[in-house]
């Protein structure tokens, strides 16, 4: 299926929310060569001259979403992730509450858009998907109280952290077994002026569900994340940071297909090979 045909659908979905929602719809598109950062509006996408986490300023040029790539909604100088914010995936992994959100790197490289093929490096590997609600960072933040903390979100976005558990177990921390490039699927969209404390998160593999949570279990809220990162570390516009899946976690093998939502956004849609 053709990305013009496959993204009409999109289209439709977006004209709907748009009539209804007063959130604001931003993204990352490709045309032939080119690279935008835009805004959606119902079935227009208007290019933008500047990344929309720094300014929200059309150029004048106006696009048929249909006829354009959805391309990786992000350039983060920073890609954060939280571990161990559901109770039930603590449950799960047979760890233990921490008592602070747990957080590393992963590669910004590892980053894939929506309609993207997710490549295992070892298929030998149990390698598992991890549905989660990203934040998109819209201002230098240091030392935020949780309090503020939301004055410097720009929106939010759906994010998988794709994850070699062979390779975490044996080397007991996560950098590299989350990295590997296209390990970190995000869009299709990002989501500006929206409430996110209580929004069902929905992972189906094949069809199937795998993951069902809403985002009110989390032990640690979008303010007090972000909060406690930045007292360690100077966040950027245009930083990510992923929040932490909830329990369901699973395999992914070559030939699966997935689709992640949250809400009623446009779900990001992935399939799944084995890397060459």
């Amino acid at each position: 299926m053709s990305v013009a045909v496959f993204d009409k659908k999109f289209a439709t979905v977006i004209d709907r929310r748009y009539k209804n929602w007063s959130m604001r719809t931003f993204g990352g598109f490709r045309l032939r060569e080119k690279f935008f950062y835009g805004e959606v509006r119902g079935h227009e996408v208007h290019a933008l001259t500047r990344p929309y986490w720094i300014d929200v300023k059309p150029t004048g040029e106006v696009l048929n979403l249909a006829e354009t790539h959805v391309d990786v909604p992000v350039a983060p100088s920073k890609l954060i992730a939280v571990g161990l914010n559901y109770a039930d995936h603590i449950a799960e992994m047979k760890r233990t509450p921490l008592g602070t959100p747990l957080i590393w790197f992963k590669a910004p490289s590892s980053l894939l858009p929506h309609n993207g093929a997710i490549e295992i490096a070892f298929p030998e590997h149990q390698t598992d998907f991890e549905l989660e609600l990203a934040i998109v960072i819209g201002a230098t933040v240091k030392n935020v109280t949780a309090e503020r903390a939301l004055d410097h979100v720009c929106g939010y976005t759906i994010g998988l952290d794709i994850s070699d558990r062979v390779l975490q177990n044996a080397e007991k921390q996560f950098g590299r077994c989350k990295s590997f490039d296209t390990y970190t699927p995000v869009g299709p969209f990002v989501y500006a002026d929206v409430e996110v404390s209580d929004l069902v998160l929905e992972l189906r593999q094949n069809g199937e569900i795998k993951q069902r949570a809403r985002t009110s279990q989390m032990i640690y809220s979008v303010a007090q994340i972000v909060s406690f990162a930045s007292q360690a570390i100077t966040l950027m516009p245009g930083d990510l940071i992923l929040t932490g899946t909830p329990s369901g976690v699973g395999p992914i093998r070559a030939g699966d297909r997935l689709e992640a939502k949250i809400d009623n956004w446009p779900p990001l849609r992935l399939s799944v090979v084995n890397a060459l």
